[in-house]
């Protein structure tokens, strides 16, 4: 095609397709032009915008480590993330939610009633619950993924004075399907803004923070895995996440407990609890795959 113009070259990049393109690519990239096109026609985008726009992948390619991932970061705070995450959850059982930039694989295998607060400021909680498919029956061998912030605000990867497992941990449920741990209660914080993204919010006079949460991996053997979070009634940023990861049914209740209410047993802190500490119990529901 040699008369290209602005009104023909949609059809003209879509015409150059090959035959045997795989159908979904196809289907994929179609509409990435189209509406890509269109969105450079309808804001008249000046050369100067579309080198900005280039500029901020490059920064975001440049700062993006494997401890740090900024284009997670950015489609997050875009909210694309949560769309996606919207778009392929299953109509029935707990909502997903965001990964986020921060996730470390492979987290060490701790047992039920483990303590991750350890030496570290803050309230402490306990946190328990079960893993059920959606008519209520427990899921015996489903593994939680769960890590948090310290009480800084910071993820270990973050955080070079925390070891880089701290408040992450992996849990294997029983023929009950239950869950159990201690910990410290997260706190609300704010997404990076050293890089591309911060630049991106506060251009348009957006707020970078996060309401405190939880995150889950849970995965089961005949199961669809389930990433999510979960999110403080009372937290302040509860209905304006930077990142819109919060649902309804992600929301929990911090209920408070004297000391002299901790459980007797089954947990790494029993007969070490001299203060009130806060309860929460919040059950997760796998679809089946």
């Amino acid at each position: 095609m040699r008369n290209v113009t602005s009104d023909n070259i949609t059809d003209t990049f879509l015409g150059y397709f090959g035959d045997d393109t795989d159908p979904r690519l196809r289907e994929i990239m179609v509409s990435l032009a189209t509406h890509l096109h269109a969105f450079a026609r309808e804001t008249n985008l000046t050369h100067e915008e579309w080198q900005k726009g280039l500029d901020i992948l490059r920064q975001a390619g440049s700062i993006t480590t494997s401890e740090r991932d900024e284009f997670v970061l950015l489609s997050d705070v875009m909210g694309l993330s949560s769309l996606v995450d919207m778009i392929n959850s299953p109509e029935k059982g707990t909502s997903s939610s965001v990964l986020g930039p921060f996730h470390i694989s492979n987290p060490p295998a701790m047992h039920m009633g483990a303590d991750l607060k350890g030496d570290y400021e803050g309230e402490l909680i306990l946190v328990s619950g079960r893993v059920l498919d959606t008519d209520g029956n427990p899921i015996a061998g489903a593994t939680l993924d769960i890590w948090q912030t310290a009480p800084n605000g910071l993820y270990s990867s973050q955080d070079p004075d925390q070891d880089m497992y701290s408040f992450h941990a992996l849990f294997t449920t029983g023929d009950d399907g239950c869950y159990s741990f201690t910990s410290v209660k997260p706190v609300s914080y704010t997404v990076p803004t050293d890089g591309p993204v911060g630049e991106i919010l506060n251009a348009t006079g957006r707020h970078p923070w996060r309401p405190s949460h939880l995150h889950y991996i849970i995965k089961a053997e005949g199961f669809r895995s389930l990433v999510t979070e979960v999110f403080p009634d009372d937290d302040p940023y509860l209905d304006e996440d930077t990142v819109f990861g919060v649902r309804d049914d992600l929301v929990m209740k911090y209920e408070s407990a004297p000391a002299s209410s901790f459980p007797e047993t089954g947990f790494d802190l029993c007969g070490k609890v001299g203060e009130d500490y806060l309860v929460v119990n919040f059950d997760l529901v796998l679809s089946r795959a």
